[in-house]
């Protein structure tokens, strides 16, 4: 078992997953082809299960990018991978901050929805996790830089949140719910209510 503070937001985040699999089934099946649910839960599992074996005291980065992993190498869908990039980054900005600060956070929710649109080229108002993402990071960087990390988590889970509740009027224009058009309008973006509750468990 582990015991830093990037194992614990982790494990919050995949309880979190894993009780609300079926909202997230829900909300595809209505507006794409119905698996996110079962992809986030199984990589929820996986995470756990890595998680696990992660050692005692283990650097904080170490154990983001085991998260990361995860995604990338063996989770299917389109968002695995999406998610994957976003932990790399925040992994990546904690390996240069020597730990899993405001500042690092900051630096991953910047740079990850950098890689994002660069893989996926969405932008907000596309439908897609992308409006959660771009807010939180906005009020990330809005931050004092003496935020406790706690607070950092909260900011950016309340920017997340309403850029999520906000897909629920906006008519798709990338991915699977762009093939439903109108059908979509009403329904929450699965992937944007995720990055809220990946925020949220840092609170």
């Amino acid at each position: 078992m582990t015991d830093s503070p990037a194992a614990d937001w982790l494990r919050r985040f995949t309880t979190t997953a894993l009780d609300r699999e079926a909202d997230l089934t829900a909300l595809d099946q209505a507006a794409g082809d119905g698996d996110f649910g079962a992809n986030i839960a199984g990589a929820a599992r996986l995470i756990q299960s890595e998680l696990d074996g992660v050692v005692t005291g283990a650097p904080a980065a170490e154990v983001i990018a085991a998260a990361a992993r995860v995604f990338l190498d063996r989770v299917g869908g389109t968002s695995g991978p999406l998610f994957g990039l976003l932990l790399q980054e925040f992994a990546a900005a904690t390996t240069r901050a020597g730990d899993l600060t405001p500042a690092a956070l900051t630096e991953g929710a910047i740079n990850g929805l950098a890689a994002i649109q660069r893989v996926g080229e969405a932008q907000v108002g596309d439908k897609t996790l992308v409006d959660a993402l771009s807010p939180a990071a906005d009020a990330l960087k809005a931050l004092p830089a003496s935020t406790p990390l706690a607070e950092a988590f909260a900011a950016a889970a309340r920017a997340a949140e309403g850029g999520a509740e906000a897909t629920a009027g906006i008519r798709a224009r990338r991915g699977r719910a762009s093939y439903v058009g109108d059908h979509a309008i009403g329904v929450t973006d699965p992937g944007a209510v995720t990055i809220g509750l990946l925020f949220a468990a840092g609170t």
